[in-house]
């Protein structure tokens, strides 16, 4: 049975990792090349707890994890965690309209940690890779990379920046890219002994194909939703929330009634991406359609049809201030990658308009904007302090969640409702 896991990769996803794996028994170690990330002093970007409650701070804090330098942390470890980023560039994370050009990830930091580790392995160990990877990439640029000793097994994770340790203990499937029997008997070994779910063993193009499938899955229901709630706004007396909530029986066919109500696009550090990602992937084989193109669109066109809507209600009222309330990417986050809300706030300055934001999620010192003149608001995020907020009167408060009250001297537009 494995005892030691190593960690290489201290991030948003591996230190909340690290510490559900310290929490049911195994000896950790970590190594970041960052070195203010080997600490177990406060993080700064907001995850709950192992139940979705509380905070990973606390129990980051009470855990035993160690730290120590690549050489310690792979001498250590019987199975080590890779998981550094893989980045897009800006351009392709989903905060502005999309370019022409699409382009794959940033493989340079997962091939030099993987050329590192090599240097300091001589003896048979595990390398587990986490991190979302285009189709092929571990056949084309990890593999060439191993030494004899190291096992590679692709195991991306299925979570949520914010809820981290509740996807990881309670994920719907563990995925495991295995080539090698004996690491894969292995690892399912190690996640039996804590996780309940299924267990995939595939092949590792398959899983990688699974991972950005998933993924880019979610962001085909989210546009749905918003088209359907798009629909039933222009419809007099369509009521979007009544439309979906009897869609979501339909479990059968539909199958589940997540990402299945009207509001804001897809967000995140994977689900945009990984569209444009896999965008580039039907160009560069010359494919006649690119489905995921046409969902960034369907994105992109949702988000653009939301600041056409602030503009006309701004012009209707000679309003001359624009304001996005929340532009964190999921409600009680405070992450902004891949955030919908600045995707319309950028949409926006293209037009010629500088909205102002508000986030005191994101930062403590920015929230409602304090103007004395009406505003023409859109709620990006649905944090629910925001549903007992006073808006000045005369102002629009344009709400794609509905649960913005109607206030007295202020027009409440929720989206999805048709007058």
């Amino acid at each position: 049975m494995i005892k030691k896991i190593g960690f290489c990769g201290l991030g948003k996803l591996g230190l909340p990792v690290a510490t559900c794996v310290d929490m049911n028994g195994f000896d950790v170690m970590g190594y970041d090349v960052d070195s203010s990330r080997m600490s177990k002093e406060p993080q700064s970007y907001r995850e709950a707890g192992p139940d979705k409650t509380g905070f990973f701070n606390d129990f980051l804090a009470r855990s035993n994890l160690k730290f120590g330098s690549l050489r310690e942390m792979v001498e250590h470890s019987e199975l080590i965690f890779i998981a550094v980023q893989t980045p897009h560039e800006r351009e392709y994370e989903g905060i502005t309209q999309l370019p022409d050009e699409r382009k794959d990830f940033d493989y340079s930091f997962l091939k030099n940690a993987i050329k590192n580790i090599a240097h300091y392995v001589h003896e048979d160990k595990i390398i587990a890779v986490i991190c979302t990877c285009l189709p092929g990439t571990m056949e084309r640029e990890i593999k060439p990379l191993l030494n004899k000793h190291m096992k590679l097994v692709y195991n991306p994770f299925f979570i949520a920046m914010g809820t981290t340790m509740f996807d990881f203990l309670h994920t719907e499937f563990v995925l495991l890219g295995v080539d090698d029997k004996e690491a894969a008997d292995r690892m399912v070994e190690f996640y039996k002994s804590f996780i309940t779910t299924p267990i995939k063993k595939v092949s590792v193009a398959s899983a990688e194909c699974t991972k950005v499938f998933y993924n880019t899955f979610i962001t085909c229901k989210i546009s749905f939703s918003n088209a359907v709630g798009r629909i039933c706004h222009e419809t007099a007396g369509a009521n979007a929330d009544e439309v979906m909530g009897a869609l979501k029986t339909a479990i059968t066919r539909i199958i589940s009634p997540q990402y299945m109500s009207p509001g804001m696009g897809d967000g995140g550090g994977c689900h945009p991406r990984d569209n444009i990602a896999l965008s580039y992937v039907a160009r560069k084989h010359k494919w006649a359609y690119d489905p995921w193109n046409d969902l960034m669109k369907w994105r992109e066109g949702y988000a653009g049809w939301l600041a056409r809507l602030m503009i006309k209600e701004g012009e209707a009222r000679k309003i001359d201030q624009y304001v996005i309330l929340g532009i964190a990417f999921k409600p009680e986050t405070n992450l902004i990658v891949g955030s919908p809300a600045l995707l319309v706030g950028n949409i926006l300055k293209t037009k010629g308009i500088a909205p102002s934001f508000g986030d005191n999620t994101v930062c403590a010192s920015s929230e409602y904007f304090s103007s004395e003149k009406p505003c023409v608001v859109l709620i990006g995020c649905k944090h629910e302090r925001y549903s007992g907020y006073k808006f000045l009167k005369g102002s629009v408060v344009i709400d794609p969640h509905r649960y913005i009250a109607d206030q007295e001297g202020v027009k409440v537009i929720r989206i999805g409702e048709g007058e």
